[in-house]
């Protein structure tokens, strides 16, 4: 099978199994992407290479991944990019502010200091060879403190809870959390970079040359050429084609100095105008192809990633580990947050339970650290799990702890 057929047949065979996916836990109340994402746990050698091993040594040849590589990072510094389109800071009463930062807060510390306190345990049986132990420990302890923003955005929306307390509480809290865990994880890039002092020195100063080209540079400009474009809501073809650019561009330089292309898509999409109209018009042509199409690509190479081997003996007690810690720091950390900031034990935990949603953010995160050497595979197969099944149980927690309440003033609803 020559490579451009290859190709088509894997992308063929990803979106049918994400499509299928989707639609069963959509039938059952669960956001679809959470079965996109499981269908890429099954397209790995876990269950498709474990039942079928020849077809799929066939079709997912190690030798053909970079194609699909290089199309999932496009959807990922696409989807990353969308995410900081999205993005608002925390809005409403000084105090509801004040709740958001508190449960933000805590909803890093504590998964923060639990990832870190089990990392000792983790890194002699998990890190992979010449890793030292802080990069790997702060990089697992990132990983405990993730929230999946968008993912977050679209249960509240499907259960109608956007401008309920907990809602908005927990909304406004991930822009906090997921703020704080990317600069966390660049960091760890940083530090990662070749072991030297040198290459951390690099890479900090490249990525502040980065951050004041984005938002001295491009800000400004992007800001007086689009205002006067998007007055009746439509944008022009030439002008989408120049907020690609700089996405490209920004993920590119991203990647040159570092860190991931990721964060370069994401600094672009938060100094882009707060605007409702661009983020509606951005949102119509850009998501389509980025979450329809090109992220199911992107579980599909996590997918096969993973490894059976994780679970065998003594890796079944460290996934368990690493799943207790994981939801107990969230959801005791934002609950505890919430608790503090006036609000009830009920909805305090629902805002726990939301967001202890990691979904597609996570996915993100623990693709970049095991590109980066910093995980192994079974480490990696283990955060994967994690990550279902903590997307899997904010939902049904949600219908437990939440059952109607007060609601906030309407406000626009975010996309997911």
């Amino acid at each position: 099978m020559n490579a451009p057929t290859l190709l088509l047949v894997q992308l063929t065979t990803i979106l049918i199994a994400a499509r299928l996916c989707g639609f069963v836990l959509k039938r059952i109340g669960q956001p679809p992407v959470i079965g996109e994402m499981a269908a890429g746990l099954l397209l790995g050698p876990i269950v498709f290479g474990a039942w079928l091993p020849d077809l799929h040594a066939l079709v997912f040849a190690a030798s053909s991944l970079p194609a699909l590589s290089g199309l999932g990072t496009v959807g990922v510094a696409l989807f990353m990019f969308l995410v900081g389109l999205e993005l608002r800071a925390p809005d409403g009463t000084r105090a509801q502010v004040r709740s958001a930062v508190l449960v933000g807060g805590l909803g890093v510390a504590v998964p923060l200091l639990l990832g870190l306190a089990v990392s000792p345990y983790l890194h002699p049986r998990y890190a992979p060879d010449g890793v030292p132990f802080w990069p790997f420990a702060l990089f697992v302890a990132a990983a405990m403190s993730v929230t999946a923003f968008p993912v977050l955005a679209r249960i509240l929306r499907d259960r109608n809870l956007t401008r309920s307390v907990p809602g908005r509480l927990a909304l406004s809290a991930a822009v906090i959390d997921d703020g704080c865990v990317w600069i966390l994880l660049a960091f760890v890039l940083a530090l990662s970079r070749g072991g030297s002092t040198s290459g951390v020195l690099v890479t900090v100063l490249g990525a502040a040359a980065l951050v004041a080209v984005v938002f001295v540079v491009l800000k400004p400009l992007y800001a007086r050429v689009l205002r006067p474009r998007i007055g009746d809501g439509e944008l022009p073809a030439a002008t989408f084609a120049w907020i690609v650019i700089g996405c490209v561009a920004c993920a590119a330089s991203a990647e040159w100095i570092g860190l991931h292309a990721v964060f370069g898509a994401f600094l672009f999409g938060i100094a882009l105008p707060r605007d409702d109209r661009l983020l509606d018009a951005l949102t119509v042509r850009i998501e389509p192809v980025a979450v329809v199409f090109l992220m199911p690509i992107v579980f599909a190479l996590a997918g096969q990633h993973t490894t059976p081997g994780a679970f065998v003996g003594a890796g079944l007690g460290a996934a368990a580990l690493v799943l207790a810690v994981a939801i107990v720091g969230k959801i005791a950390g934002c609950a505890t947050g919430a608790r503090l900031s006036g609000h009830g034990w009920r909805d305090s935990l629902a805002v726990g339970s939301l967001m202890n949603a990691r979904g597609l953010m996570e996915l993100i995160v623990i693709k970049i650290g095991y590109e980066a050497g910093l995980i192994g595979p079974e480490l990696f197969t283990m955060l994967f799990v994690m990550t279902l099944l903590t997307t899997f149980m904010a939902s049904p927690l949600v219908s437990v702890f939440h059952r109607g309440g007060a609601t906030l003033p309407a406000g626009r609803e975010t996309h997911s």
